[in-house]
């Protein structure tokens, strides 16, 4: 478990990296409300920026993005209403999904699939 753990994190650090590095300022990792957590909160070009990030050893049984469930979207939307009422912020909000995946070399590659799904679609 603790592998994984660890394999999570190192994706959450490149997912950081390669969003800072296109010009996005992060503002908070793993927000957390009641047992849900969104992994990158962002703003960029004045929308905020939910990411939830999904990383897999293998693409063997499904692609890292298809793991974003109806059940986790709904959770997502939840915790970014929140976040966004907490703050007391008016800002159009976009929902994205990075995936990590290894290559044929084993070496780490982003995804970044922007406007991955809409609030609407958790209903």
């Amino acid at each position: 478990m603790a592998e994984h753990n660890e394999f999570g994190n190192l994706a959450e650090k490149l997912a950081v990296a390669f969003l800072e590095e296109k010009g996005y300022k992060i503002i908070v990792k793993n927000f957390r409300y009641q047992k849900a957590e969104i992994d990158i909160i962002a703003e960029f070009k004045n929308l905020i920026i939910i990411v939830e990030v999904k990383a897999r050893g293998s693409d063997i049984f499904m692609e890292p993005q298809e793991a974003v469930t109806k059940k986790k979207i709904k959770s997502v939307v939840m915790v970014a209403d929140f976040f966004m009422k907490d703050r007391n912020l008016d800002q159009e909000v976009r929902f994205d999904i990075i995936s990590v995946l290894p290559d044929h070399k084993g070496k780490l590659q982003i995804t970044h699939l922007e406007d991955a799904f809409q609030s609407f679609d958790a209903n």
